[in-house]
């Protein structure tokens, strides 16, 4: 049976956790993931845990930071003073925010503090700083 190489475009599903079980992504409940290696389209070690898989094999893979979202950083944390946000809006922790860059694409944000004049918000992914756990199942080498 063939295995899985650099460059070549799979069929998977999977479902990935945080290291306490607590699941953030499946793709049981719809089509599997297609992507082709070495694109940079997926985290690395997901990609790592690809490669070497034959169909129809499964197996789970331990991802570090490192090789997931990375670390969270410092820098990626705004003040934004509540006058610059639409009146209407009453922001807490752990909303969500979109916002324009100057380059015209859209930045995601999570509110982590609330202060009397100000908010902080947290352009990191939100799942950066975690090590994660994926269940892989190899569907189809293409």
């Amino acid at each position: 049976m063939s295995q899985v190489k650099e460059n070549d475009t799979v069929k998977v599903h999977y479902t990935g956790k945080l290291t306490n079980g607590q699941v953030f992504d499946s793709s049981l409940e719809r089509e599997p993931l297609e992507f082709q290696l070495g694109q940079g389209m997926l985290i690395p070690g997901f990609e790592k845990g690809v490669i070497g898989m034959e169909a129809n094999e499964k197996k789970t893979v331990n991802i570090p930071v490192s090789e997931a979202y990375g670390e969270i950083r410092q820098e990626l944390f705004y003040e934004v003073k509540k006058d610059q946000l639409p009146p209407e809006m009453t922001p807490e922790v752990g909303m969500g925010l979109a916002s324009k860059g100057p380059d015209g694409n859209e930045v995601q944000f999570r509110v982590s503090e609330v202060k009397e004049d100000y908010i902080v918000v947290d352009a990191n992914h939100p799942l950066a700083g975690q090590d994660l756990i994926f269940d892989l199942e190899l569907i189809e080498i293409k």
